[in-house]
């Protein structure tokens, strides 16, 4: 395999990391290859075995305007990691990908989706993530967290890791759009008050929207309201998710970080503790 990744960041890295003897080359925090270094980029495209791209749009997809041409010539395989904000406010109803898109706050992510889609690419479209180092558990470590009250209003969620799977089961599998996400949507501040009583703090009191000072971009996000489905994931990819809730994926996050047992710690390795 060799894959280029415009976007080498937190996501496309969790997958990077699964994927034993490929090579993997690309832009972003992680790449090592500059998106303005045309010269360097067309010729990866043109040896690609697989495309991913994980850069949002602004006006329009910036991958796809830059190098749309080369990517369509190249005959790798395409994926494309998408939101599933492109599905708008449903009310707080499920939606899976049957639905209409282009409703929402993120028009142009929806375009890019469909341009994406149009080139034969698996496009992901992902609720929000969570996973090491970025989770409700940093947050509320770092005192940052807080409890929105929004009744009724509920998320969707997907732990990195089950994305990284989920891309891996793509490779397999026909174009199309694919959901995914945990399998429980919750409302925002369940979740920061399950991570609380998880870390034995205290649980923040719950803040009236009209009270909280949000920014207009937190606004717009408190604005949506949906449960993201995931059958399709399911039964064309054979995937599931491996954190099947928010619980799961924080206990599992919290015991990656709690200090293990000094009982409990192999004696020859006590003195060398770091």
């Amino acid at each position: 395999m060799r894959l280029f990744v415009f976007g080498l960041g937190y996501a496309a890295s969790h997958l990077a990391a699964r994927l034993d003897g490929a090579r993997i080359v690309g832009t972003g925090q992680a790449g090592d290859i500059a998106f303005d270094d045309a010269e360097r980029v067309r010729f990866e495209l043109g040896h690609a075995t697989h495309i991913l791209s994980s850069v949002p749009p602004d006006a329009g997809d910036p991958v796809l305007a830059a190098y749309g041409d080369a990517i369509a010539r190249s005959g790798a395989w395409l994926g494309y990691l998408s939101s599933t904000g492109v599905y708008g406010d449903t009310g707080g109803a499920w939606v899976d990908e049957s639905a209409p898109v282009g409703s929402g706050r993120r028009g142009a992510r929806a375009g890019a989706d469909a341009d994406w889609l149009a080139l034969g690419a698996r496009v992901f479209r992902l609720p929000g993530i969570y996973g090491p180092g970025r989770s409700p558990l940093d947050r509320i470590r770092a005192g940052e967290a807080r409890r929105i009250d929004v009744p009724g209003q509920v998320f969707s969620r997907v732990h990195v890791e089950d994305i990284a799977r989920g891309v891996i089961a793509g490779f397999d599998a026909p174009a199309g759009a694919y959901n995914l996400a945990d399998d429980e949507p919750a409302p925002q501040s369940e979740v920061v008050a399950f991570g609380c009583r998880l870390l034995g703090l205290p649980v923040p009191p719950l803040v009236p929207l009209a009270e909280a000072n949000l920014s207009a971009a937190a606004l717009a996000f408190y604005s949506e309201n949906r449960r993201v489905a995931n059958g399709k994931a399911r039964r064309v990819l054979g995937w599931r998710p491996l954190y099947r809730d928010y619980r799961l994926g924080l206990r599992a996050l919290n015991a990656m970080t709690s200090p293990i047992p000094v009982s409990s710690a192999p004696a020859a390795a006590s003195s060398d503790q770091r």
